[in-house]
């Protein structure tokens, strides 16, 4: 028993190592990521004070989540991370907080391919694309707007497409969470077809935070 639980808290500790394996601070995103890791970075100004701020989306390469095909094809099956770092004077970028577990991880038959923007009006777009290899003809791509207001960043838009890669058809939601109103516009990827665009009302509930569920 005691063997176990110190194999938990071992296990525990080197988890919450991982996930401060981005550093707190620095000049750019090559200072911050660690050498080895995947990343996309955005750069624009969030909290509105005139200073550049950075959003950096890195992939780590923690060998316990990877796994190497017969064929010698190696999987990343860990998890993206999110940092968003706020501007100081003098070009130094200090991390305001870390998010883990925002996206399913990728899987022998399924992957994600995440986007990440910084607007001109100081929004953050956050696109999940979704890609299933077998098993179905659907895919997926979200983009999430948030936007930091109140000391956080609040989920204030979405929208939402699917397509059936067989058909062509396509789907796209865009709920705009100020206005709580829902747009649904059907279409085709593949040949010409009168758009169908309906809208509907959104019941006002209050806006959730970046971090309070995943992104999928």
């Amino acid at each position: 028993m005691k063997t176990s639980i110190m194999t938990l808290i071992l296990s525990a500790c080197a988890l919450g190592m991982n996930a401060q394996a981005l550093k707190q601070q620095g000049k750019s995103a090559e200072q911050i990521v660690p050498k080895g890791w995947e990343h996309k970075e955005a750069v624009g100004d969030l909290n509105k004070d005139g200073i550049k701020d950075l959003v950096v989306l890195a992939k780590p390469n923690f060998k316990e989540n990877m796994q190497t095909r017969d064929d010698g094809y190696e999987y990343n099956f860990n998890p993206y991370i999110l940092a968003i770092y706020f501007g100081q004077e003098g070009g130094n970028y200090q991390q305001w907080k870390q998010y883990e577990d925002m996206f399913m991880p990728d899987s022998e038959w399924s992957s994600v391919d995440v986007d990440i923007e910084i607007t001109e009006r100081g929004t953050l777009n956050i696109s999940p694309d979704y890609f299933a290899s077998a098993g179905s003809y659907d895919t997926s791509q979200t983009t999430y707007t948030f936007r930091f207001q109140n000391g956080d960043f609040y989920l204030i838009g979405k929208e939402s497409t699917e397509m059936s890669r067989n058909t062509g058809e396509m789907t796209t939601v865009s709920e705009n969470y100020l206005t709580w109103k829902r747009q649904t516009v059907e279409d085709n990827a593949f040949e010409e077809v009168e758009k169908k665009e309906t809208w509907s009302k959104l019941t006002k509930e209050p806006l959730k935070k970046l971090g309070d569920e995943g992104l999928e």
